[in-house]
């Protein structure tokens, strides 16, 4: 059987089974197929284990829509609580010369980047959407590498399911699946239109995620870690999985 028809039978089965005889039976299925989001449990459960195991079936390593450099926001809107952190103030004075991301968990070797180290990989630029759980949304040119390349140089292992993404910020951090992580368009930004990455979206360095929203595009980076398992990490005030 071709991978098209697997997908199409299972999504069709959990759409039956939501239909016909409830959640739970969905969920069962969903199980079945290694489709249960970290987060799965209380009332909400069974609903949020059907969205992520329908998006995960039908839109595989679909591209989030881009669009042309006619439609880029003019003024992006930057949403920032002020904070104060010695350290990032320090690394700004400096040009953020000596930021770091370090790269740990599940990979054969642990690796930390300078941001000169990280604009050494192969690049990628996109104009796209950024949408928020809030009601407002931009279009802006991101220029990063892909995440899938960092992963790669530090060898995840074949164990791997989830990737965790910190800030700068205390407790701020997000994490995503093996999916997203790989996919083309997820990448970690250091420019955004035409320019460096402004401090209010995240110099120097953030996440644009495309297909999920804006949440999950973590600003001022400096660890990623892999895992097997969420269960260690506290759950955020949100949805884990935010695909649109």
């Amino acid at each position: 059987m071709s991978n098209f028809s697997r997908r199409k039978l299972i999504t069709t089965g959990l759409a039956a089974s939501a239909g016909a005889s409830g959640l739970a039976v969905a969920v069962r299925l969903a199980d079945r197929y290694g489709l249960i989001p970290p987060d799965y449990g209380g009332i909400y459960g069974p609903g949020t284990t059907l969205t992520y195991a329908s998006h995960r079936l039908l839109t595989g390593q679909s591209l989030a829509r881009e669009f042309p450099a006619n439609q880029i926001s003019r003024a992006p809107f930057a949403k920032l609580r002020p904070f104060t952190i010695e350290a990032y103030d320090s690394l700004r004075a400096g040009g953020f010369v000596d930021w770091r991301v370090n790269v740990d968990g599940l990979v054969a070797r642990p690796s930390s980047f300078s941001l000169a180290e990280l604009k050494g990989f192969p690049s990628r630029r996109q104009i796209t959407q950024l949408a928020c759980e809030e009601g407002w949304s931009f279009i802006a040119e991101w220029t990063g590498v892909p995440l899938m390349h960092i992963l790669s140089a530090a060898q995840t292992l074949p164990q791997a399911r989830y990737v965790v993404y910190y800030s700068i910020q205390r407790n701020w951090r997000q994490s995503i699946d093996m999916a997203d992580a790989l996919h083309p368009q997820t990448l970690l930004v250091y420019g955004m239109n035409g320019g460096e990455l402004p401090m209010g979206h995240g110099a120097p360095l953030r996440l644009s995620l495309p297909r999920q929203l804006g949440y999950k595009s973590v600003k001022f980076i400096n660890r990623i870690t892999v895992t097997d398992s969420l269960k260690q990490f506290h759950k955020g005030s949100y949805s884990w999985y935010a695909g649109i």
